[in-house]
């Protein structure tokens, strides 16, 4: 593996468009946030600015339902239901405890409905009636949640019910809450919008629970998801997100997830510490553009004998705010680099530091195919590398 050290004070300066005196690198801490567990993360950079307690197991109450939406919307995307089919609704689902819609089995409810009810409303009763239409049975669904949970790589999250009533074993931590909710955004930014609806009351229930208990929606208007969660065990539970308007991006995102919180209220105000904190204590950068070439590499026995490498999509980084000037970064590549290579194949990374400190480590890869060279292309690219 060589390396090579690149400074990227110039880039930053240009990007900037403003002059920074050098300074020593600054530690920033976070606010002080009251809950059992947190985590802060920008999305946009995929960095996490913060957390505590982030790979303990907790109970997640019902942000579990966002594991349920996102098999439920993994069946719409692959045509096995549609939004406007009506479900029927079972003694079981009517009889749930806890949140619900007020549906009953007299009525025939269109998913579309059942989804709104599940997420705005925090339905259980919506959720298993999905869970029974999507999977035949609860019981097929909460393995189908398990199979997921293992595919996006939540490897300490055991599923037992599909609304996140308290069970023996069912739990979660707040780094596979984050894999979830970050994969949900990513995979179905046609079915996210639910998660900014306010109220929701399906026709002929009572008005009772028709206002979406994420409060950050009424009070912050950047705030456009996700999901909250209650139990005795899990306290009062909260995941947000909020984008908000950045100088050359298209909007910063953050993702804050606090659990074991103790109301409601307080959930919501340790989340908004969180999210300000964040937006306020760091500076998003926009380093290079998607497709970007951020070095060229040495080729060998190729038709061609350099590479470009970068990303397909902006390379952006979040830097504590006023130290910029401090960022450098150094890449690390294969050596040598023999063709055949295939765009999109990872032949490098990037490590981000400021100051003395790493805070970041990016993959590079390589951004355009690159075929062998002839037989005699090869063989004097191999004498050169025996000379070498």
């Amino acid at each position: 593996m060589k390396k090579i050290n690149i400074t990227l004070f110039k880039l930053l300066l240009v990007l900037l468009g403003v002059t920074y005196g050098l300074t020593d690198a600054q530690t920033i801490s976070p606010p002080e946030i009251v809950a059992k567990s947190y985590l802060l993360i920008d999305i946009s950079a995929h960095q996490v600015l913060a957390e505590r307690l982030s790979s303990e197991p907790v109970e997640p109450a019902s942000l579990t339902k966002l594991m349920t939406a996102y098999v439920v919307f993994d069946a719409l995307k692959s045509k096995k239901i549609d939004l406007k089919q009506s479900m029927s609704v079972s003694p079981l689902a009517w009889k749930m405890p806890g949140s619900r819609m007020f549906i009953d089995p007299k009525m025939m409810v269109p998913v579309e409905d059942l989804i709104k009810g599940m997420i705005v409303q925090s339905g259980n009763d919506a959720t298993v009636a999905l869970a029974e239409g999507v999977g035949g049975s609860v019981e097929r669904f909460v393995q189908m949640m398990n199979e997921q949970a293992k595919r996006l790589g939540m490897l300490s999250t055991v599923y037992k019910n599909p609304e996140g009533l308290t069970a023996p074993g069912h739990t979660t931590t707040a780094n596979d809450l984050s894999i979830l909710a970050i994969r949900l955004m990513h995979d179905f930014p046609e079915y996210v919008g639910y998660y900014a609806i306010k109220k929701y009351r399906y026709p002929g229930t009572p008005t009772a629970n028709d206002s979406n208990r994420n409060l950050l929606l009424f009070r912050d208007p950047s705030v456009d998801g996700l999901k909250t969660g209650h139990t005795e065990a899990a306290g009062f539970c909260m995941i947000a997100t909020a984008k908000r308007d950045v100088p050359g991006l298209s909007g910063r995102r953050l993702l804050s997830i606090v659990l074991g919180a103790s109301s409601e209220n307080a959930r919501a105000v340790e989340s908004q510490k969180l999210l300000n904190w964040g937006f306020t204590a760091f500076e998003s950068l926009n380093l290079f553009n998607a497709n970007q070439a951020v070095f060229k590499l040495k080729v060998w026995k190729g038709k061609e004998n350099e590479l470009s490498i970068g990303k397909t999509e902006p390379i952006v980084i979040a830097v504590p705010a006023g130290q910029a000037s401090m960022v450098s970064s150094q890449i690390e590549y294969r050596d040598p680099l023999v063709a055949p290579l295939q765009k999109g194949e990872i032949v490098a990374k990037m490590k981000l530091k400021i100051g003395n400190e790493n805070f970041s480590t990016i993959q590079l890869e390589a951004l355009q195919q690159i075929e062998q060279a002839s037989i005699f292309g090869r063989a004097w690219d191999a004498l050169r590398l025996w000379i070498k």
